[in-house]
Parts: C-alpha cells; structure tokens; sequence
C-alpha cells in the first residue's frame, strides 16, 4: 500500500488526537534510546535565532531524590508548618514516574529574539518531546507548580540563577490510558 500524503496527515493527527496526560505509571523506565529519540525531538523545535535556549536535567532512579527533597525543604519555607505527611507527599512528587525530565529555559540575549520567544520555543519543544512519546506508546505528564520557580529548587537542581523551569515532565510507560478530552478549535478560531 502507498502512503499518500492524506494517510500520513491523518496518522500524524490521530497521534496528536492521543496526546494525553497520563496520570500513573508502570514502574519501569522508558530505555535510554527511548528518551535520547524524545530529548532529539525536543531539540528540533522552532527556534527562532537558533538559539536552543532549552536545557533537559534527566532523572531516574535515586537522582529524582535531589528533586523531592529540595521540592519538600521548598514546601517547609513556604509553609513552616508543614507536617511530616505533607513534606513526605511533596518529595513523592518526584517519583511520580520512573523518568523525570526537568526543562528549562536559559535565555540568551539577543537583538532580534525577545526572552518571550524563547520561553515559547521551549514550549515547543516539550510538544515536540510529548508527541514523540506518544509515538512510542509512552506517556506523560507536565507539572509545575511552586517548585518550579523556587530559587532553592533551581540552585539543587544546579540550574543558572537567570534559568526559568517550564516544567518537570514525567515519563514513562501509562498503566491507564486517559479518555479523550473533546476539542474545540472552532470556538477559539476567527477567519478574515
């Protein structure tokens, strides 16, 4: 059978159609191939300037401890009197998935690109990673929350001080798939 670009354009929206974010996952990781072919994806974003502001912090194993107990000493100076269950649900939130990848933004100044465009060229980048993950029957989800801008996480993390977290992106094979969401673009879209 010969691929017509129809066929490729419907498999490449049926695959956007299951992006997904995955709420559990299977304890074991992706393989290192794996998330090198989604760290390739993501860095083949729009980049306006060819800047790559985008960095990717691979965690696994016993390295997602760094994050969860500076995402835990974060809670504690937020709110001082935060018990020991709270501080232990927060450093759990590292080991949400068998693979969390920290991306961030450095920006690079620039005459022509604005740190606006950077931020949203990482953006670009982490849909780039997902659907790649998706491609691979991987699943994943994107976490902020106030540990992504918390100077103290950044500083763990061996981030620069200038270095924005976009996101803690948590990988890994889903053990439930998520319904389908309904999509509306006509609703958001106006044509001249």
């Amino acid at each position: 059978m010969r691929w017509t670009e129809e066929h490729l354009l419907a498999d490449f929206l049926a695959l956007i159609g299951r992006r997904r974010s995955t709420k559990r996952f299977a304890d074991d990781p992706p393989t290192r191939s794996h998330i090198e072919a989604l760290l390739q994806a993501a860095a083949s974003a729009p980049d306006h300037g060819l800047l790559a502001p985008w960095r990717f912090l691979v965690l696994q194993g016993d390295s997602r401890a760094l994050l969860g107990d500076a995402m835990a000493v974060a809670l504690r100076t937020r709110m001082p009197e935060a018990d020991e269950e709270a501080l232990s649900r927060e450093r759990g939130k590292a080991f949400r998935s068998p693979v969390l990848i920290v991306v961030s933004v450095r920006p690079v100044a620039h005459p022509k690109v604005p740190e606006i465009e950077q931020w949203v060229a990482t953006g670009a980048a982490i849909q780039n990673l997902w659907l790649a993950a998706v491609s691979l029957g991987l699943g994943l989800a994107w976490k902020t929350g106030s540990a992504a801008y918390d100077p103290g996480v950044k500083r763990a993390l061996g981030l620069a001080e200038e270095e924005g977290v976009v996101g803690f992106l948590h990988v890994g094979t889903p053990l439930v798939q998520s319904s389908a969401r309904p999509v509306d673009s006509a609703s958001r879209s106006r044509w001249l």
